[in-house]
């Protein structure tokens, strides 16, 4: 891919609609399951659970621990807290689709 050419931009606006176009219901019906979809992946990541979605891959929460670093600018020392992280591993269908 060139640097000129931009890769399509697939939101979850154009998910709903193509949910709602191939199982035939309105169009808001289709996004608010999306949404309550996204909502409840992200309240079970919050308790910790790893979500696995058969044919597209694995949701979990990893933990990064504290670290030092530097500050790019300077190449002064930093401190960097301890975070967690959303970590997707890919099915093996998805990789092979690809």
């Amino acid at each position: 891919m060139s640097a000129a050419e931009k890769p399509t931009i697939v939101t979850s606006k154009h998910l709903a609609d193509a949910l709602a176009e191939k199982h035939e219901l309105p169009k808001k019906q289709a996004k608010a399951v999306l949404e309550d979809l996204v909502a409840t992946l992200g309240k079970h990541l919050k308790k910790g659970a790893k979500i696995r979605i058969g044919g597209l891959g694995i949701l979990q929460v990893r933990k990064r621990p504290a670290r030092m670093g530097r500050n790019p600018a300077t190449g002064e020392p930093i401190k960097i807290k301890a975070s967690k992280k959303i970590a997707f591993r890919p099915a093996k269908e998805l990789k092979d689709s690809i």
